[in-house]
């Protein structure tokens, strides 16, 4: 090999291994970061909370079959709406919670509905897997319309809304929402 080839050689090595190193630090950065507020999520919290107070925005999405709900068919229960995706680490650990006040609260008029950010098939097999018991709605360009109809300018997910029986929005949470944390929205509108 000569002096030129192997220089060439080693330099693409160094590279590849900066390139490697520098891919796992930000991996371990994302991987500790997750479940911490980031300046992203509070600023999309403040934004969201414009939207405290205001009707009920309309839309109308698939659900996991390819049937349209519209989001009054909900209308006169207090509704827990949840934008999330399967790729998102902190959505994937908040939906089995969801699920559980899903079954704890039925009767006094709560109604989850999921509203996915990606194609149905994934969301498919997460929801079956995971005992989802509430109606999941899918899309993409829409979903972010309708997310930012009700007040996610950022993008965050996840990002929950609870809409009390008078069709007004009385919460906004950017970011992991924990079973306390929703209890605590949703005691005085059940």
């Amino acid at each position: 090999m000569t002096r030129i080839s192997a220089a060439t050689l080693a330099g693409g090595l160094c590279l590849v291994a900066a390139a490697a190193g520098f891919i796992f630090a930000r991996w371990q950065h994302d991987r500790s970061a997750a479940d911490q507020p980031t300046a992203t999520t509070m600023t999309a919290a403040i934004r969201a909370t414009a939207v405290v107070g205001a009707e009920r925005p309309d839309f109308t999405l698939p659900d996991l079959e390819g049937v349209m709900h519209n989001v009054g068919e909900w209308d006169g229960k207090v509704l827990a709406i949840n934008f999330w995706a399967t790729w998102c680490p902190p959505c994937r650990k908040e939906i089995p919670e969801f699920v559980a006040l899903q079954s704890k609260y039925a009767d006094r008029g709560l109604q989850f509905v999921g509203v996915a950010l990606e194609q149905p098939d994934p969301v498919r097999r997460f929801a079956a897997e995971h005992q989802v018991n509430y109606p999941v709605l899918v899309g993409e360009m829409e979903v972010i319309q309708v997310a930012e109809s009700y007040g996610n300018l950022a993008g965050v997910l996840p990002y929950t809304v609870l809409v009390g029986r008078d069709g007004k929005i009385a919460f906004v949470h950017a970011g992991p929402l924990s079973t306390q944390q929703a209890e605590e929205a949703l005691s005085p509108l059940l």
